[in-house]
C-alpha cells in the first residue's frame, strides 16, 4: 500500500509539474504576439479598411493602452500560483463550453427555418435527426460544464436546451428565434453575474502576493525571491516548450504548403530559417538559449552514459552541464544584434553561431572523455567494450570537428575572423590526437614489464604543446579585436568581451603554465642536486620504491637517506617539497650533494628533530643521565617519580624513545 500511495504520489507530482508548464506557456506566446504587433502598422491598415467608419477602431489611444493592459495580464498569467491559474483555465473553459452550447442552438434554428417544416418532428426524418443531434450536443455541453464548474446545479448551464423544448412544444419558427436570443441573454447575464460576484478577488489576490513579497523580501531579499519564482516558474523548461512549440509551428506551416520533397540543402536552408523566424523577438531568442542548453546538457550526458554506462548517474547526478553553451548563443546574439536583422541575414548569422556553440560542446564533450580516457589507459582493465567506447568517442571527436571546419569554409570566403572561428575545431582535434597518444603510451606501458621512466615528460610536453597553440589562439584573437577597436568601430559590449577574454583565456592560461613550468624546473633541480645510488647501495638496500612500489634498478637518495626512483620523487615534488616518507624538508642546494653515501647511515640531526617535531613529540634531553626522568627546565622530580615509580623502567622507556620514533619515520628501513 505504501508503495502504491508513494507511485501515486510521484505520479500526481508529475502532472502538476507538467500542467505548471503547459499552462503558462500561452502567456510567453501572447507575450510574443503583443512584441510582434506594431499598433501604428495595425491603424494604418484599418484607415485604409472599411473598418474605419467603426467606432471600436477610431480611438487610438484606447487600443494603445489595450495594448499596454495585454502586457499586464500576460504576465499576470504568467505569475499566477498554479491553483489559481488551474481555476482560472476552467473558466476560460466554461465559458467555451457555452459558446460552443450557443453555437449549436443557432445552427439549430437556423437549420429549421430553413427548412420551413413546422409540424412534430416524428413525421419528419430529417427534423428529428437534427433535433436529436442539437439534444445530444446540448446535454454533453451542460454535463461538462457542471463538471468543470463542480456543481450540480445542471439548469445554470441549460439555457441554450430553450429552443429545442419550443421546438418540442410546437412552438412557431418566429418564437423559436425569440426564445433563442433570450437563451442568449440569460446566459450572458449569468456570466456577468459571476464576474460580479468575483470582482474582488483579483485584489484579494495581489494584496495577498503584495504581503507575502514584502515579507520575503524583508526576511531574505531580492535574491532569494528571484530564485524561488525561478524555481517555481521552471523558467528554463518553460521557455524550452515555448520555443519547441513556435519551431513545430514553423515547420509544420511550412511542409503544409509544399507538395514535393525538398533536397538535402533545401532542408538545410529551411532548417536554418526555421530557427531564424523563430528567434526574433526576446522572448524566443531566451526559449532558443535554453533549447540550446537543454540539448547540450542532453548531449554530455549521453556522451558520459556512453563511457561510463550508469556508473555516471551514479557518480555524479546532477550534471550541471550545457549552460556554457546557452550563454554563448546569447552573447553573440546581443552583441550581433541578431533579432534585428533580416530573416536571411538572421539564418546566415545563426549559422556561425551555432558552429561556436557546436564547437563549444564537442570541447565539453572532449573534457569529460579525456579524464575517463586516460584513466582507462592508465588501469589495468581488460574489458575490450570499455576500450572500444572510449576509443570511439575519440575518433569520433578526431573527425567531425575537421569535417565541420571543412564544411564552413566551403560556405563562406576565408579570412581572419573564420580562421579564429575554426580554430577551436582544429584545436579540439589536436587536443584529441594528444589524448589518444597518451592512452596509446599508457597501453604499451602495461604491455611492458617494466614502467617508462620518461612517461611523465612525455605527457608533460605533448599537453603542453597543445595548452601553447591554445594560448597562441587566444592571443591572436586578442590581436584582433584590439586592432578592430582601435582602426574601427568600437563598441562597449566588444570592449568587454575583449577585456574578459584577455584575463581569462589570455593572463590566467599564462599564468598557470608559467606556474607549472616553475614547478617542473624546481623539481629537475632538486632532482640533480640529489646524489644517485650506486649498485652496491641498491643491493644493499634491496626495498622497492614506497612510491610507486615497484623494483629499483636506479635511484636518488635523499637527505634523509631514503630511496626512490627519480620520476616517482619528481612527481612528488611538484605537489610538496618534502620526503614522502619521513616529511622531512628537501633543500636545493649544493651542501647537501655529499650526503646519503652511506644508506645505512642514520639521518644528520636536524632531520631527526625535524621528524619528531613532525610526529609532535620532543627530542630526548642529551645532557641529563637516562632514567633520571628529568628534562631541561624541570624543577619537580618528585611527581615525575610518582608517575615512573620504576626508575629502570624509566630509564629503558627513554632510551627507546628516539628509536620508536625513528621506527615510525623510517618505516622501509625498520621493515
Amino acid at each position: 500500500k505504501k508503495q502504491k500511495q508513494s507511485k501515486k504520489m510521484a505520479a500526481k507530482e508529475k502532472l502538476e509539474a507538467v500542467l505548471n508548464v503547459a499552462l503558462r506557456v500561452p502567456s510567453i506566446m501572447l507575450l510574443d504576439v503583443l512584441y510582434r504587433w506594431d499598433v501604428s502598422s495595425f491603424f494604418q491598415q484599418i484607415q485604409r479598411s472599411s473598418l474605419n467608419n467603426n467606432p471600436l477602431f477610431q480611438y487610438k489611444y484606447l487600443a494603445l493602452n489595450m495594448h499596454y493592459v495585454g502586457y499586464i495580464l500576460s504576465v499576470v498569467l504568467l505569475t499566477l500560483p498554479r491553483q489559481h491559474l488551474v481555476q482560472l483555465y476552467l473558466y476560460f473553459l466554461t465559458a467555451l463550453l457555452l459558446y460552443a452550447g450557443h453555437q449549436i442552438s443557432r445552427d439549430y434554428v437556423r437549420s429549421e427555418l430553413e427548412s420551413a417544416y413546422e409540424g412534430p418532428m416524428y413525421l419528419e426524418p430529417l427534423s428529428m435527426n437534427r433535433f436529436t443531434t442539437a439534444l445530444i450536443g446540448q446535454l454533453v455541453v451542460c454535463t461538462l460544464c457542471s463538471c468543470v464548474m463542480k456543481t450540480k446545479q445542471i439548469w445554470l448551464f441549460s439555457a441554450h436546451m430553450l429552443p429545442l423544448l419550443a421546438r418540442l412544444c410546437l412552438v412557431p419558427l418566429e418564437t423559436i428565434v425569440i426564445i433563442n436570443k433570450f437563451a442568449m441573454i440569460f446566459t450572458g447575464l449569468e456570466v456577468l453575474y459571476f464576474l460580479g460576484s468575483n470582482l474582488l478577488v483579483p485584489y484579494n489576490l495581489a494584496k495577498s502576493a503584495y504581503r507575502e513579497l514584502v515579507q520575503v523580501v524583508e526576511v531574505y531579499g531580492l535574491l532569494a525571491l528571484g530564485m524561488s519564482l525561478w524555481n517555481q516558474l521552471v523558467v528554463p523548461v518553460l521557455f524550452m516548450v515555448f520555443w519547441l512549440v513556435l519551431f513545430a509551428l514553423q515547420i509544420y506551416s511550412y511542409f503544409s504548403t509544399r507538395d514535393q520533397p525538398a533536397s538535402r540543402e533545401r532542408l538545410l536552408f529551411l532548417f536554418l530559417t526555421s530557427i531564424a523566424e523563430c528567434c526574433s523577438t526576446p522572448y524566443s531568442l531566451l526559449g532558443l538559449v535554453f533549447t540550446v542548453s537543454f540539448v547540450a546538457l542532453g548531449v554530455l550526458t549521453l556522451c558520459k552514459f556512453y563511457l561510463q554506462g550508469y556508473r555516471a548517474f551514479m557518480n555524479d547526478p546532477a550534471m550541471n552541464r550545457g549552460m556554457t553553451e546557452g550563454v554563448t548563443l546569447l552573447i553573440l546574439a546581443v552583441q550581433t544584434g541578431l533579432i534585428e536583422l533580416q530573416v536571411v541575414h538572421r539564418a546566415f548569422l545563426l549559422s556561425i553561431i551555432l558552429f561556436i556553440v557546436v564547437a563549444s560542446i564537442l570541447q565539453s564533450m572532449l573534457e569529460i572523455a579525456d579524464p575517463i580516457v586516460l584513466a582507462l589507459g592508465a588501469s589495468r582493465d581488460k574489458s575490450l567494450w570499455k576500450h572500444f567506447r572510449a576509443v570511439s568517442l575519440c575518433l569520433f571527436l578526431l573527425v567531425f570537428p575537421a569535417y565541420m571546419a571543412y564544411m564552413i569554409c566551403q560556405f563562406f570566403h576565408m579570412d581572419f575572423w573564420l580562421l579564429i572561428i575554426i580554430s577551436s575545431s582544429i584545436l579540439t582535434s589536436l587536443q584529441v590526437l594528444g589524448t589518444l597518444f597518451i592512452y596509446v603510451l599508457f597501453m604499451v606501458e602495461e604491455f611492458r614489464k617494466e614502467p617508462v621512466e620518461n612517461m611523465d615528460d612525455v605527457i608533460y610536453y605533448v599537453n603542453g604543446t597543445y595548452r601553447l597553440l591554445e594560448f597562441l589562439v587566444a592571443l591572436c584573437v586578442v590581436a584582433y579585436g584590439v586592432s578592430e577597436t582601435i582602426f574601427g568601430e568600437w563598441t562597449v559590449m566588444g570592449s568587454m568581451i575583449i577585456f574578459i577574454h584577455s584575463y581569462y583565456n589570455v593572463w590566467l592560461r599564462a599564468q598557470l603554465g608559467w606556474k607549472s613550468f616553475l614547478l617542473r624546473r624546481d623539481a629537475v633541480n632538486k632532482i640533480k642536486s640529489l646524489p644517485i645510488a650506486t649498485k652496491e647501495q641498491l643491493e644493499k638496500h634491496n626495498d622497492i620504491c614506497a612510491i610507486c612500489y615497484q623494483d629499483m634498478k636506479s635511484a636518488v637518495i635523499t637527505p634523509c637517506s631514503h630511496f626512490f626512483h627519480a620520476g616517482c620523487l619528481k612527481k612528488w615534488l611538484y605537489v610538496q617539497e618534502t620526503c614522502p616518507l619521513c616529511h622531512c624538508h628537501l633543500k636545493n642546494s649544493s651542501q647537501l650533494t655529499g650526503l646519503g653515501s652511506d644508506p645505512a647511515s642514520p639521518p644528520h640531526a636536524g632531520a631527526e628533530q625535524n621528524i619528531m617535531l613532525q610526529e609532535g613529540t620532543e627530542p630526548p634531553d642529551r645532557e641529563h643521565p637516562p632514567g633520571t626522568g628529568m628534562r631541561e627546565g624541570s624543577t619537580d622530580s618528585t611527581e615525575h617519580i610518582a608517575r615512573r615509580p620504576d626508575t629502570q623502567e624509566g630509564a629503558t622507556s627513554s632510551r627507546e624513545y628516539p628509536q620508536s620514533t625513528k621506527a615510525e619515520a623510517h618505516p622501509v628501513e625498520s621493515a
